[in-house]
Order: structure tokens, then C-alpha cells, then sequence
């Protein structure tokens, strides 16, 4: 239906951005370097780091892309006011930031690059998503049982913590869960 004619490739491992993608009925491979370069120059407005980092990840594919093929790639990150929580280093980190997050509004933004031979096409969606004041134990709790140092903000919306502490959001729930994928979708139908 969508990027036909297209070895579409996903450069991601993140299981559910695996999910999401499938949720298109698009045929896909996911293909992943090691050791990109996930920095940003300091001064870079926070609501443009995601974008900029899909596109360098791009950029790192782009060097050994064949004819026909289509290359998808994604950055997260988590915003409270204007401080970034991208993925924690540990639980203790993770706490922290789940500490910050508690009785907050924050805005989770993804960017997505979708790349080709002949033609780039980048974006960002952003999400307001609120929680409750979590307590202590919630946050150990949920630390403790489901180790969220893979995501960005230390917490994964479709797990016990999005269940109990999300009190609202504004956008995309796929979004939070690291792809836009309506954006995505739209965004194929032009390649």
C-alpha cells in the first residue's frame, strides 16, 4: 500500500518500534550499526534534538544504502521544561528521573528521518503527556521490576507505570511509545 517498489529497513532494535512499524502491514528488515554518534551541539534548541540525531543515524546508513531501499530512523527524548532525560545509565538515574517526571506535564519528542537513494524526508512529533505525583514505592517498584535504562525519561508509557501514574495526554500514544507511525504512514505515501 505504502513504499512500494521499497526494501523498506528499519535501523532500530527497540522491540517496540519493531511492534509499531508492523502495525502498518509494511514488509520490513531491521538492520543496526553499532556505535553511532548519538551527541548534539549543545546550544541546539531542545525541541529539534531528536530530528537531528535521526538524521545523523541517517546519515551513518546513507554511506551503504543500495538502490531501492528505504531507510527508517528514529531518536526519542524527553523533555521537562528545558532539561533533557534521555536513556538512564542506571536504576539509580532512572529514579532520579522518574522523581522529576512525577506531578509533571513533559513533552516526549520523536524524530524520524526516511531516507532513500534519491530523496530525505525528516519530521518530529511531540506529545504532552502528564503523571500523577508518584510515590516513592511506585517508583522503586516500577524501576525494580521492569528496568526502563532502554528508554528515554525512564519509563515505557505501555507499562505498569503509564497503567497507574499517566494522568492525560495531548498527541500521539505511539509517539510516546517511540514512533509516530500515523506520521510515518503519511509520510510513505510521499516517497
Amino acid at each position: 500500500m505504502v513504499a512500494q517498489g521499497y526494501k523498506v529497513i528499519l535501523a532500530s532494535n527497540s522491540p517496540r518500534r519493531k511492534e509499531l512499524l508492523a502495525g502498518l502491514d509494511i514488509d520490513f528488515k531491521v538492520c543496526v550499526k553499532e556505535g553511532i554518534d548519538e551527541s548534539y551541539p549543545p546550544q541546539l534548541p531542545t525541541h529539534e534534538i531528536a530530528e537531528y540525531i535521526s538524521r545523523k543515524k541517517a546519515a551513518a546508513y546513507r554511506r551503504d544504502m543500495a538502490s531501492g531501499e528505504l531507510i527508517i530512523t528514529a531518536d526519542t527524548v524527553v523533555i521537562l521544561g528545558n532539561q533533557v532525560l534521555g536513556k538512564p545509565k542506571d536504576d539509580a538515574e532512572a529514579c532520579s528521573m522518574l522523581r522529576l517526571l512525577s506531578g509533571q506535564t513533559h513533552h516526549v519528542i520523536t524524530g524520524v528521518t526516511i531516507t532513500t537513494i534519491s530523496k530525505q524526508i525528516s519530521f518530529s512529533v511531540k506529545t504532552d503527556v502528564s503523571f500523577k505525583q508518584l510515590s516513592e514505592n511506585e517508583i522503586s517498584y516500577y524501576v525494580g521490576h521492569y528496568h526502563p535504562l532502554d528508554k528515554a525519561g525512564a519509563y515505557g508509557i505501555q507499562e505498569w507505570i503509564g497503567h497507574i501514574g499517566v494522568t492525560g495526554m495531548s498527541g500521539s500514544y505511539y509517539n510516546v511509545m517511540g514512533l509516530p507511525v500515523q506520521r510515518i504512514y503519511e509520510a510513505l505515501k510521499n516517497v
